[in-house]
C-alpha cells in the first residue's frame, strides 16, 4: 500500500511531498504516509504505531488531537470555516500574544512562518528606509527570496542552501554571518551599518538543529542595531511558546523591534504573526503605507485551536515539565551513544532537543554539519524499524510533548539502546 501510494505522489508532487524534509533525502529511503495521530503517536496507513518527535515540526505541544483543541476546532467549523472579515476570536488572540511575548504592542496575523518574516523585514525596511539585511548561517526564515540564502533546515539537508530563482540583486541584500560570531556581526556593522534595516534572528536556532545562543550573543546584536539604527527582528515561528511561555524573547530577556510567531499560536493549523512596537505596526496598512494582506488571515478555525492550546499551555509547571522531558532524552541518549563508543553531545532548550554525532555540542552551522550524518541516518532508520520517528533529517530539532509519558519515553530508549547494541 505504501510503495503504491509513493509511487502515486512521485507522478504529481515535486519529489513526491509538499515540503522538501519530508521526502527523508536526508536520511535516505522512502517515507511512511500517515493516517491519524493521536497523544504521542502517529499510526501510518498501514496501521503502525510511532511515537513521535517530528510533532509537525513544533507545533503539537499538548500532543496529537488534544480534545481541548479538536473541540474547539469542531464548535467554530459548525458556525463557519472562514468571512473575510473580523471575529472576535482574532481579537482574543491578539490580546494574549501582546500580553504574553516582550516587545509585541501591535500583531498581525497571517498563514505562514514565511508570510511572518517577509512581512516584518518590510516593516522594518520602512521604518529605516534601507534595505540590507543581516541573517546568520543555518538560519532559515521561510523560503522567500531575499532570505533563502544559506539557510538551515529542508534547504541545507538538501545541499542547496542558496535556491535557484532568487535573482542575485535580491541576494545581494542579504548579509551572511556566523550564529554565535559576535566578532563577524561587528565586522558587518563596521562596514555596511548605515546601510542595514534589520538583523533577523533566530534566538535559539532550529533550523540547524537546536544551537541556543552563546553568552551575550544576543545581547550583541541588541546593541549593534540600536547603534546603527537598525531593528532586531526575532524570529520566533519556531521558539514561541516552545520554549517557555512567550516564547525565547521572554526567557532570554531581550527587547525585540519586531517579533514573528507561528506553529504552537495555531496548534497544528497553518497560523503564524508578526508584531511590535506601536509605532512600527501602524506602518502597516490600512493605517500605513506598508501593505500586506491575506484572504485567510486570522482564520478562525485556526484562532479558535490556537487559543485553546494556549490557555492549555499558561497552566503552572507546563514549561519545566517540557524542558525537564527534553534534557531527559537527551541525556540519556548521548549516554547510550558513549558507552558504545559513539560520539554524540545533545543541545537541549525547553521543548526543543537535538542529538548530535559529534563532540562537543556545536555552536554554530558549520560546526553542525562536520556531525556524522551517516551514522545520523542509521540511528534514525533504526528508530523507526523499532517505532519511533525521530527527525528525518541532522539539520533539524526533536519536539517532545506533554503527552509524552513515562510509556512512551520508556519505548524510546529501548529502542535506541537496541540501535546503539546493534552498532549505529
Amino acid at each position: 500500500m505504501a510503495q503504491e501510494l509513493w509511487q502515486r505522489a512521485l507522478r504529481v508532487l515535486p519529489g513526491g511531498v509538499n515540503s522538501p524534509v519530508r521526502s527523508f533525502r536526508g536520511v535516505g529511503g522512502e517515507p511512511f504516509f500517515v493516517a491519524r495521530g493521536q497523544g504521542p503517536y502517529l499510526y501510518d496507513q498501514e496501521g503502525r504505531r510511532y511515537v513521535d518527535y517530528v510533532m509537525s515540526y513544533g507545533p503539537l505541544i499538548l500532543g496529537h488531537a488534544p480534545p481541548a483543541v479538536v473541540r474547539a476546532v469542531q464548535e467554530q467549523a459548525a458556525l463557519g470555516l472562514s468571512f473575510g472579515a473580523p471575529t472576535q476570536l482574532e481579537v482574543e488572540m491578539a490580546e494574549l500574544l501582546t500580553e504574553a511575548v516582550p516587545g509585541l504592542e501591535m500583531v498581525r496575523m497571517v498563514n505562514s512562518g514565511t508570510e511572518a518574516t517577509m512581512s516584518a523585514l518590510r516593516v522594518a525596511r520602512a521604518v529605516t528606509g534601507r534595505a540590507r539585511v543581516v541573517k546568520f548561517h543555518g538560519c532559515y526564515h521561510g523560503h522567500h527570496d531575499t532570505l533563502l540564502i544559506k539557510a538551515g533546515s529542508g534547504a541545507a539537508t538538501l545541499g542547496v542552501p542558496d535556491s535557484q530563482g532568487v535573482p542575485p540583486t535580491l541576494a545581494e541584500l542579504t548579509l551572511t554571518v556566523g550564529y554565535n560570531d559576535v566578532e563577524a556581526l561587528e565586522s558587518v556593522f563596521s562596514r555596511f551599518g548605515a546601510e542595514i534595516a534589520a538583523v533577523i534572528v533566530e534566538p535559539v536556532a532550529g533550523n540547524m538543529g537546536t544551537v541556543p545562543p552563546s553568552p551575550g550573543f544576543l545581547e550583541a546584536i541588541r546593541r549593534l542595531t540600536r547603534q546603527a539604527g537598525a531593528l532586531m527582528v526575532v524570529d520566533e515561528v519556531m521558539t514561541g511558546f516552545r520554549v517557555a511561555w512567550g516564547g525565547a524573547s521572554r526567557a532570554f530577556g531581550l527587547e525585540p523591534d519586531l517579533v514573528c510567531l507561528g506553529k504552537v499560536i495555531g496548534a497544528g493549523m497553518p497560523v503564524a504573526a508578526y508584531g511590535g512596537r506601536r509605532e512600527y505596526m501602524e506602518r502597516v496598512a490600512p493605517l500605513g503605507g506598508v501593505y500586506q494582506a491575506g484572504t485567510l488571515s486570522g482564520n478562525p478555525l485556526a484562532m479558535a485551536g490556537g487559543l485553546a492550546q494556549l490557555r492549555a499551555l499558561s497552566a503552572p509547571g507546563t514549561y519545566q515539565r517540557l524542558g525537564e522531558l527534553a534534557d531527559r532524552l537527551g541525556r540519556e541518549l548521548v549516554a547510550m551513544a558513549r558507552s558504545h563508543g559513539v560520539a554524540a553531545s545533545y543541545h537541549a532548550v525547553g521543548g526543543m532537543m537535538t542529538l548530535f554525532f559529534r563532540e562537543p555540542a556545536p555552536k554554530n552551522f558549520e560546526e553542525v554539519a562536520a556531525g556524522d550524518a551517516t551514522r545520523f541516518g542509521r540511528f534514525f532508520h533504526g528508530m523507526r524499524e523499532r517505532g519511533v520517528f525521530w527527525p528525518p533529517s541532522p539539520y533539524e530539532s526533536a519536539f517532545p510533548s506533554l503527552a509524552h509519558d513515562e510509556k512512551a519515553v520508556e519505548a524510546t530508549l529501548a529502542a535506541a539502546a537496541e540501535v546503539f547494541r546493534r552498532g549505529v
